[in-house]
């Protein structure tokens, strides 16, 4: 009798972990089997097309107008330079928040939080103003440039990722920097060499989340970035069905395929850091 109580619990559960994998694979088995369609429409699309061909992939890297491999370089560039920053600059942020005391602390710890609850994209038009006058004084950080897109990226990237990373630094033992202090060495070096190294997991799903963030936003990019060899991923994609009456699904299903390919790579590479533990034999009792 218990066995089999055991067998049907574990089964109902299985049959739910079915589901929700079922439920988040159909967009993304969609997405491949219309991009293997040549008949580069919707209509009548199947989860498994009849007839399945590479032309949607092939006229990607022959065509000149769509040079959808110079759109995904850029966003893998953007996206990297952005992430790295925003985990350099978080770090600092929460360390400060987590293990220095002074006068505002709490009130600049909600008021970062308090500006993320506004979207980013009430203020499009005085970000455009903001970097184009910007542009006027430094050339290299204005209108249609990467660098310049980077910065009005960092400039919303503070507030729930400090938020984040002040929560993981309060559980690391102030122990293991008094320990570190009392060999000799410095509150920056404790940082650097005790600190970070214990934070990686969080460093790492900072790191990520910023990427995949950064790598699919739209608004700005469009917004910012006016020539199409500056082109993200995110807003080149929006010439294949541009026009109503000669959209491309195919061969756009064809480049999403592809551009999910660098957030997929990364996630592996990141994967070992983000379930590894926060402090594993770092303090022995």
């Amino acid at each position: 009798m218990y066995r089999k109580h055991t067998f049907f619990r574990a089964l109902w559960r299985h049959a739910v972990l079915l589901f929700f994998l079922g439920f988040a694979l159909f967009p993304i088995l969609w997405v491949v089997s219309a991009s293997l369609n040549p008949a580069n429409t919707l209509v009548g699309q199947r989860l498994f097309p009849t007839t399945v061909s590479l032309a949607n992939y092939r006229e990607l890297f022959t065509s000149e107008q769509y040079p959808i491999a110079l759109w995904i370089k850029n966003s893998i560039l953007i996206g990297l330079t952005t992430s790295a920053l925003v985990v350099v600059m978080t770090s600092l942020a929460a360390y400060a928040f987590s293990r220095f005391r002074f006068k505002g602390r709490r009130t600049g710890l909600f008021a970062s939080l308090l500006v993320q609850v506004f979207p980013q994209m009430l203020a499009a038009v005085s970000i455009y103003l903001l970097v184009l006058s910007i542009g006027k004084l430094i050339p290299a950080l204005g209108i249609n440039t990467h660098a310049g897109l980077v910065m009005v990226y960092l400039g919303g990237a503070m507030g729930v990722n400090a938020w984040l990373m002040k929560g993981y630094f309060d559980t690391i033992p102030n122990s293991l920097e008094e320990s570190a202090m009392i060999d000799g060495a410095s509150p920056i070096q404790a940082f650097y060499m005790i600190i970070l190294p214990l934070a990686r997991p969080i460093l790492a799903v900072i790191f990520l989340l910023q990427f995949i963030g950064t790598y699919s936003e739209f608004i700005f990019a469009s917004v910012l970035i006016s020539s199409g060899e500056k082109y993200t991923l995110a807003v080149g994609l929006q010439m294949f069905i541009h026009d109503q009456y000669a959209s491309r699904w195919g061969v756009f299903a064809a480049a999403s395929v592809l551009g999910a390919l660098p957030i997929v790579i990364l996630f592996m590479f990141l994967q070992k850091y983000l379930v590894s533990g926060l402090t594993h034999g770092a303090v022995k009792g």
